[in-house]
């Protein structure tokens, strides 16, 4: 049975806005601590006329940038949003939504943006060059040092709390858009999450999959860290994806003395 926790709302301008709850998963990050204060560098405030930075954190799919940004929000103990961008993600959608109740009324609810905003805490743009220049222009005065956001849906005009920080994730591929300049200039510093190193990959196959082998993890390394000499796009993601599944079929086979090595070359 599901928990279920009364819903908070908050009146603006006349208007109700119903907001969702914080992301709670819990999340730790491994090597590369570096970038980590990289990020906790840009959320910083050093004084009354400073205002926090937003940076983008880079990087090949499945090597951390969203597990990076959630622990570095979590070390400030503030409460955590994720919105996950998509090429079809509208202004609405980034900002208040109006959805028609049972009764026939409109009630209008706050994205996980929106949320971070009025809450103070920190949103993750996961993926955001996913997004349409048309959804981003809706942002610019929220990244820049007027840090607010208007809803022409709900008509109003949302200030951001001052403990509110955000971040974009962005991929290295090419099933994205071209972010505008404009956006880009509100969006710095660049911060590039390179693959982990041997050790570092190690101890995070070992963080995620404490029930598997020894030799299947070095096994799945050392296949990682040839395919990142040679670019190819294999990620620690994809490596516990190999796992996980070699172990499973694994456990089918168990009377099979050779099925280890079959297993992990099928998955």
């Amino acid at each position: 049975m599901l928990n279920t926790t009364t819903k908070k709302t908050i009146e603006i301008d006349g208007v109700t806005l119903h907001l969702s709850q914080p992301d709670n998963t819990s999340s730790e990050w491994i090597g590369q601590e570096e970038v980590l204060r990289q990020i906790q560098a840009c959320w910083m405030v050093i004084s009354e006329k400073d205002f926090p930075l937003s940076p983008r954190i880079t990087g090949m799919p499945g090597i951390g940038k969203t597990t990076l940004a959630m622990v570095a929000a979590n070390q400030r103990n503030q409460p955590l949003y994720i919105f996950q961008c998509t090429s079809d993600t509208r202004p609405e959608d980034l900002l208040i939504t109006p959805v028609l109740s049972e009764k026939g009324k409109i009630s209008y609810h706050a994205s996980p943006l929106v949320c971070a905003i009025i809450e103070g805490g920190i949103c993750i743009l996961d993926e955001g060059n996913r997004m349409n220049e048309k959804s981003w222009a809706s942002l610019a005065p929220l990244l820049d040092h007027r840090r607010y956001v208007e809803s022409i849906i709900a008509g109003i005009k949302i200030q951001a709390h001052k403990e509110f920080r955000a971040c974009v994730t962005m991929n290295n591929d090419e099933s994205t858009f071209e972010i505008p300049d404009y956006i880009l200039s509100r969006l710095q510093p660049t911060l590039q999450l390179a693959m982990p190193s041997y050790q570092d990959e190690l101890a995070i196959l070992r963080y995620h999959l404490p029930f598997s082998g020894e030799d299947l993890l070095k096994m799945t390394v050392d296949f990682l860290q040839k395919s990142h000499q040679l670019d190819l796009d294999f990620s620690p993601r994809d490596g516990i994806h190999i796992i996980q599944y070699a172990l499973k079929r694994i456990s089918q086979e168990k009377d099979n003395p050779l099925a280890k090595d079959k297993m992990w070359q099928e998955a």
